[in-house]
């Protein structure tokens, strides 16, 4: 396994052990009762790493990220009962969420990374049917899922979350080309982006070095996150992280209209097709 891929899942488990220090909480956004056994030691060593560095700041994104993506999956759920998980990592969602009856829950991911979790929570049991496929997104996963029982001729969610600032510009296109092909009308695509702004601002450097000299640079950034989806003919509601942010009393900043230009941002997009 290369260096890139060992570091990617690292962030996997640093994510986990972000909500699970978030289920601590009284005012929690909400619980992951499977994140402190999902994180490991090593997991929570990288949590207090960057406590450390960042503060309680650093966390921020992460559980606003978590509670905006679970909402809009059980919304989203009510009418499309294939969900899709890409990079799934140590995401608990089809053990922790209350899935209506008849839910397909597909967890892409490295084969390595999905057999670890099989064995953290060998003896748990999901809340809808779950079906973990071992894939690398950089190569041609369709057939995989698809013989894994995805419909295409059915609609679909799609949840791509934390994953797109690590991709470069071509591979982005590419995936969202994977989606759309396998997507029927009425499906719904969930993604977050970092804005192209925030990526390149100066108090974001030591961030990204760090990341970079951990084996797992951010590569890509936008402030047009709609278009990814919108060239492919879905309709695209975009939304700043700090509106959520600010809502759950989860944020460091105040919510500037999104007319304002030049300003750093982070993205939730809800596209439909």
């Amino acid at each position: 396994m290369d260096r890139n891929h060992v570091a990617v899942a690292d962030t996997g488990l640093l994510v986990a052990a972000m909500r699970a220090h978030e289920t601590t909480r009284e005012d929690r956004l909400f619980s992951d009762p499977f994140a402190q056994r999902l994180a490991g030691d090593r997991g929570r060593e990288l949590f207090a790493a960057g406590l450390a560095a960042s503060g309680e700041q650093s966390t921020m994104q992460i559980v606003v990220r978590t509670r905006f993506w679970d909402e809009a999956l059980l919304q989203a759920a009510q009418e499309v009962r294939q969900i899709v998980i890409l990079a799934a990592g140590m995401d608990a969602r089809a053990y922790r969420l209350p899935w209506p009856d008849g839910t397909v829950v597909y967890e892409l991911d490295q084969p390595h990374v999905l057999s670890a979790k099989a064995d953290l929570l060998a003896g748990e049991h999901p809340l809808c049917q779950r079906v973990p496929v071992g894939v690398d997104l950089a190569d041609d996963w369709l057939a995989a899922i698809r013989a894994a029982g995805l419909d295409p001729a059915l609609p679909s969610v799609w949840l791509i979350e934390g994953l797109l600032q690590y991709l470069d510009e071509g591979a982005v296109g590419t995936l969202f080309e994977r989606v759309d092909a396998l997507s029927a009308p009425g499906s719904v695509l969930l993604y977050d982006v970092v804005g192209k702004t925030l990526l390149e601002s100066e108090f974001m450097a030591p961030l990204l070095k760090s990341m970079a000299d951990n084996g797992a640079p951010w590569l890509f950034g936008t402030d047009d996150p709609g278009r990814l989806s919108q060239r492919l003919g879905w309709s695209a509601t975009v939304t700043d992280i700090a509106e959520p942010g600010n809502r759950y009393n989860r944020w460091y900043a105040p919510s500037v209209p999104m007319d304002v230009p030049g300003v750093p941002r982070g993205y939730f997009v809800e596209a439909t097709k």
